[in-house]
């Protein structure tokens, strides 16, 4: 199965970057390939938010929705995406958070796939490697420009 792992040290703080992955509801604003998101279901127990997600991506001539369950344990500092139906076979996602001295966070995001169909599996494989990098750059770039644009105290 492709997996693809990351962990890129921002300067913003491990809440400021839970909150912003956390707001799934924003992502077609700033996220590579992400057309439209809809959250279907919210709930919570003790103290972990879970939304169920309808994402539609979309990349040239190909578009496909899936459905996730969503794990917002911001005690933990850490999201998990498990995928509930769609095109895939497998999907899990995670997203971990953790301090640093200097105020900023490393944000480490973790992702493991398989798409039902070979032969989307083989379209799709070539070009997600270079997508999940551009997601993960833009939720920083997304950080830094709300951090920008918020007034300073």
């Amino acid at each position: 199965m492709p997996r693809f792992e990351t962990t890129r040290p921002v300067r913003h703080s491990p809440q400021t970057m839970f909150d912003l992955v956390a707001d799934i509801a924003r992502y077609p604003e700033f996220v590579p390939m992400c057309e439209s998101l809809v959250i279907r279901r919210r709930s919570e127990a003790s103290g972990v938010i879970t939304l169920l997600a309808d994402m539609s991506i979309g990349y040239k001539m190909i578009r496909e929705t899936f459905t996730t369950r969503v794990e917002l344990d911001s005690a933990a500092s850490q999201i998990r995406v498990a995928y509930v139906d769609g095109p895939f076979k497998h999907l899990e996602n995670r997203w971990t958070f953790l301090a640093r001295a200097d105020g900023g966070c490393d944000v480490k995001f973790f992702i493991d796939y398989e798409f039902r169909s070979r032969t989307f599996q083989m379209l799709a494989g070539a070009v997600f490697e270079k997508v999940f990098r551009k997601m993960a750059e833009a939720f920083e770039a997304r950080a830094d420009a709300l951090a920008a644009r918020a007034p300073s105290g």
